[in-house]
């Protein structure tokens, strides 16, 4: 995953997939959804599921500049349990990234190709994530996450060599609940998902600016064959 995804179904309809109970003020729809901006994340607190918004790019609560979480918007699932940037996180600050699709890009020769990629029966979904609070000398404070990366399944080989760990909803309580700090068990949540469930599509160079944030990001465009029929 390099650093793009969408949410843009509506409030209403994100409401059927998750029960919040608080911060639904905080739901911005987003075509381009880049770090350092701020993402909507579904936490526990306490006894309810609140709907946040975090900077993407995680800052551990212990950093003397801010300006870490500018190299860390993903944490693997490999390391992330044992790094000193994302292991209290791990034990005990999780989160789903919410999101409805994600761009990752093809490496073609000297050039980058965008794709759109997102799940064929699943309009809304989670990226297993990670966040942090830090705060300022001054008393600022700054809420940022992380999205966790797993290996590719077959699908995203095509494309690239690492995939956001997009939880199946059975497994998201699980994921969110902050008692659960069994490392095994919890690592054994982030898989890549199946194959037969993604489905993708070649976009505009629209996206690779941050600044460009409309439906034109995900329109469909004319492709050469680029070997990846099998994924169309």
């Amino acid at each position: 995953m390099r650093g793009r995804f969408t949410f843009v179904i509506s409030c209403a309809d994100f409401l059927q997939h998750y029960k919040i109970d608080k911060g639904l003020n905080s739901y911005i729809p987003n075509f381009n959804a880049s770090p350092g901006q701020d993402i909507p994340v579904v936490l526990t607190a306490g006894s309810e599921t609140v709907l946040d918004t975090n900077r993407w790019g995680l800052i551990p609560h212990w950093a003397k500049d801010p300006e870490i979480g500018g190299r860390m918007i993903n944490a693997r699932a490999e390391t992330m349990a044992e790094k000193p940037s994302s292991r209290s996180s791990f034990f005990g600050r999780r989160c789903l990234v919410i999101a409805d699709g994600f761009y990752e890009w093809e490496k073609e020769g000297g050039a980058k190709v965008p794709y759109y990629v997102r799940l064929k029966d699943r309009p809304v979904f989670g990226f297993a994530g990670l966040w942090d609070q830090w705060k300022s000398p001054e008393g600022a404070v700054i809420k940022s996450c992380a999205i966790i990366t797993v290996w590719p399944n077959e699908f995203m080989k095509g494309i690239h060599d690492r995939m956001p760990a997009i939880l199946p909803k059975s497994s998201e309580p699980a994921w969110l609940d902050p008692e659960n700090k069994e490392k095994s068990d919890l690592l054994s949540l982030l898989r890549p998902c199946d194959s037969s469930s993604m489905e993708a599509y070649q976009v505009s160079n629209a996206v690779n600016d941050p600044l460009n944030n409309s439906e034109d990001c995900i329109k469909p465009v004319p492709r050469k064959d680029r070997g990846l029929s099998k994924f169309f």
